[in-house]
């Protein structure tokens, strides 16, 4: 492992949030690393990039996605007013598409031919699916077993579109998992390959480049709520995996020091070491993995802890080092939603608005169902609504068991 000094022709895209981020990553990637850096900077300062990416996310990806005020949740819990970001109604259901899009962009404007990607729940697979089959370019996806298991249901969807879809059975055979063979991959096939990464993780420029990509959540959110409102929200909500639909909703209003952002992680089944994904508030320390420098789950010995979470997106052992930089520095709160809270969260919202969320976000519809009633009825909650339910059916017919179903 190694770390890099930025080359001076991009120093302005920022390789470090605080002490977090960081290239911590074998030689072999050092210069893909530093021509995809420059790619994207080059990319950034050429309007012919913007108006295509632009171009597709409007009518390609279905963007802006709506803001919804959500009335008969509001009612029911009788506090603040609740709107959803509809970023479950994006083409292929999530968030994800956006990053897929620039990245898919990129690679060709790179020459990249073969694109590779990890996937947890499956929805940044799909989206990395969908990308290579637009633009006509080979695609494989990196999936740990057990996530498969889950999430078979997307895993038919990204072979269906063309894509080839490699099990893997180290480790807890998740995200982590698929990540480690995803780079053994790139190290192989790094002249003709780009790795298409699905959050705000891994080395430096992906964090940023990333989180750029995203950056169109936020910037709708705003405008949209300043439209229907007259004023900011009092707080948005989101949920935390790695990390990449939270920093979307999140960036445009940093400099807004009277809105709250909150990031909800997964609880789990319990606060022992190996039952959640808290990386924050005592789950987790500061440490390296998979290329950069952030809070991770270990053990005593330093070794990465095993995480588990109903939702397959937020089973990761890190988180993004840009959340970190705002966990230290206060600007952002983490909080945790159990198993049984994300259940329940998707319960409310399907019978109170008739939406189905992904499990990843019922975790961020879990902390608005406790911060709602605490606030007064001229307060606002915006909630970032990531990705549809439609993946999770199998878990959820399983772990709930509903009368009549």
């Amino acid at each position: 492992m190694s770390t890099t000094t930025l080359p001076t022709q991009t120093v302005n895209i920022p390789g470090r949030f605080g002490a977090y981020g960081g290239r911590y990553v074998p030689e072999t990637l050092m210069a893909a690393l530093e021509e995809l850096e420059l790619a994207y900077a080059v990319a950034q300062a050429d309007p012919a990039f913007h108006l295509e990416l632009d171009s597709l996310l409007r009518d390609y990806a279905g963007r802006p996605t709506p803001l919804y005020f959500a009335t008969r949740l509001t009612e029911e819990l009788g506090g603040a007013r609740i709107y959803l970001k509809r970023e479950d109604l994006l083409h292929t259901g999530a968030h994800k598409i956006n990053n897929c899009i620039g990245q898919g962009l990129l690679a060709r404007r790179m020459g990249k031919k073969r694109i590779i990607a990890e996937t947890g729940a499956g929805q940044h697979g799909v989206a990395t699916a969908t990308v290579c089959a637009l633009f006509g370019m080979e695609c494989v996806v990196y999936m740990g077993e057990e996530d498969m298991r889950r999430q078979e249901l997307n895993v038919y969807r990204m072979r269906l579109l063309g894509a080839e879809v490699r099990g893997v059975n180290s480790g807890s055979r998740t995200l982590k998992d698929a990540i480690n063979e995803a780079m053994r991959d790139w190290v192989t096939n790094v002249r003709t390959t780009h790795y298409l990464l699905g959050s705000v993780l891994g080395a430096h420029p992906y964090p940023t480049m990333v989180r750029d990509f995203h950056r169109v959540i936020s910037k709708e959110m705003r405008g949209q709520i300043l439209e229907k409102e007259g004023r900011l929200p009092n707080a948005v909500i989101a949920c935390v995996g790695g990390g990449s639909n939270a920093i979307g909703a999140f960036y445009e209003f940093l400099g807004d020091e009277n809105v709250r952002l909150i990031g909800v992680e997964a609880g789990g089944r319990g606060t022992t070491l190996g039952a959640h994904a808290v990386r924050f508030n005592g789950g987790g320390s500061p440490g390296v993995l998979q290329g950069t420098f952030s809070y991770v789950l270990q053990d005593e010995a330093g070794q990465i802890a095993l995480t588990h979470s109903v939702s397959a997106g937020l089973d990761y052992a890190s988180v993004g080092p840009e959340h970190a930089a705002l966990h230290d520095s206060g600007r952002a709160e983490y909080v945790s939603a159990s198993d049984a809270d994300a259940l329940d969260a998707t319960v409310r919202l399907a019978r109170t608005e008739g939406i189905i969320p992904a499990l990843e976000s019922a975790h961020a519809i879990a902390e608005c169902l406790r911060v709602a009633p605490t606030l007064g009825r001229h307060e606002i909650l915006v909630v970032n609504l990531s990705g549809r339910g439609d993946k999770d059916i199998g878990i959820l017919s399983r772990e709930l068991k509903l009368q009549g179903a």
